[in-house]
């Protein structure tokens, strides 16, 4: 049976939807509020990851409730051309764990996993059993999905959790291991050491389409096991695709979703790291943000989160720049360039990088030299006179 009236409606169970009802709940526990996610459990099936710097003291605060894997003595990355070890240490969320974390920390009340949202209006929310829930403000955190008004490629993932037999020798997360062979797309393996004989191995690509044959990356990170003697089974398996944005007409797409007094948040509301999909920095950052703007009115919530999100969408133009030299400068089986070339610059630059906080100096340091992309086209790029690819399956 479900409240037929609350404070706030959030819909969508993700990571932006669960901390910015876990961000509301602590900063005004008078307010009611339900958490509905079409799924059995809020998170899906994913793991997000950050560096430690990424948060700063509030976040790290914020996140203390929820049972993550940390990791001391930094972390690698691994080029044709070179290998480097920095010192930034590594956080890592299982939605599992997400879950656990929501269900102590939330009322019962707010627990509405199972509850798919028909319809969402600036009165409340229909649910597709036809049950309506009333509420004073609606925040829509539904997952993102392809339009026409962006422009990008894509983050194509397959990642599995496996026991090895024997000790797997991998001390520390590996972000990116790009020695292995690029087909097409740039592609690299992510690794996580879970214990002695546990690890998390993800086989990722960053492709024109966004396709993902299972199968075919199951096979690879079998063959990447092999070939480092682990002989294992595997716990547990996730995928995604994201989309990797280079561009596009922000406006147009931020209205295209719109619907009058209905708060537009989340990855869908365009709150992402437009090229490494690292959301967790910015999601906590978000959910901080409206926690503390939902102590006050909440008529002025659907306002306060355009801007923010209009902001963010000015800030990270220099990421979309890199995505867009990455996909169209550079040949696809030579895309790993770009990175090899990136990881070679400074470490507090890197890490500026990843928090979306790159300095001026940083885009100077970053785009000076001799670009590891062809001349001309990297000039056509900067220029912007490149063709960008349309989200979604190409013709």
């Amino acid at each position: 049976m479900q409240p037929d009236k609350i404070d706030i409606a959030i819909i969508g169970g993700g990571l932006a939807g669960g901390l910015i009802a876990f961000a509301i709940h602590r900063a005004a526990p008078q307010l009611s509020l339900g958490l509905f996610e079409a799924g059995e459990s809020y998170g899906g099936n994913h793991r997000w990851s950050w560096f430690e710097q990424d948060l700063g003291p509030a976040g790290t605060a914020f996140l203390e409730p929820f049972e993550k894997k940390e990791w001391a003595g930094g972390n690698e990355v691994r080029f044709p051309a070179h290998s480097r070890r920095l010192s930034s240490n590594y956080r890592s969320l299982d939605s599992r764990d997400f879950d656990a974390g929501l269900r102590r920390q939330l009322p019962q009340s707010a627990i509405l996993t199972g509850c798919r949202a028909q319809g969402i209006d600036a009165q409340g929310v229909t649910l597709s059993s036809g049950e309506r829930i009333a509420a004073r403000a609606i925040i829509d955190c539904r997952d993102a999905c392809p339009s026409e008004h962006l422009v990008g490629g894509w983050q194509v993932f397959l990642g599995q959790h496996l026991r090895t037999a024997a000790p797997h020798g991998v001390d520390r997360p590996v972000i990116m291991d790009a020695t292995v062979e690029q087909p097409g797309a740039y592609r690299f393996v992510y690794l996580l050491p879970l214990s002695a004989t546990e690890i998390f191995v993800e086989d990722t690509y960053y492709a024109d389409s966004p396709n993902l044959d299972a199968e075919l990356l199951r096979s690879r990170i079998a063959a990447y096991a092999q070939a480092r003697g682990w002989q294992s089974e595997t716990l547990h398996e996730e995928t995604g695709v994201l989309p990797v944005i280079t561009g596009g007409d922000f406006d147009a797409y931020r209205f295209s979703l719109s619907r009058t007094g209905v708060t537009l948040a989340g990855a869908k509301g365009g709150f992402v790291h437009p090229l490494t999909s690292y959301t967790m920095p910015i999601a906590v950052e978000n959910a901080l943000a409206i926690a503390e703007a939902a102590r006050g009115d909440l008529s002025n919530l659907p306002a306060f989160v355009e801007a923010r999100a209009q902001e963010h969408w000015r800030r990270t133009a220099f990421y979309r720049l890199l995505g867009k030299m990455l996909f169209e400068a550079a040949e696809p089986a030579e895309r790993y360039r770009v990175f090899q070339r990136f990881y070679r610059l400074p470490e507090p630059l890197i890490d500026r990088f990843y928090a979306v906080r790159s300095t001026t100096l940083d885009k100077i340091r970053i785009l000076s030299g001799k670009p590891p992309v062809p001349l001309g086209r990297a000039i056509k790029v900067l220029l912007g006179k490149g063709s960008p690819l349309v989200q979604g399956p190409r013709p």
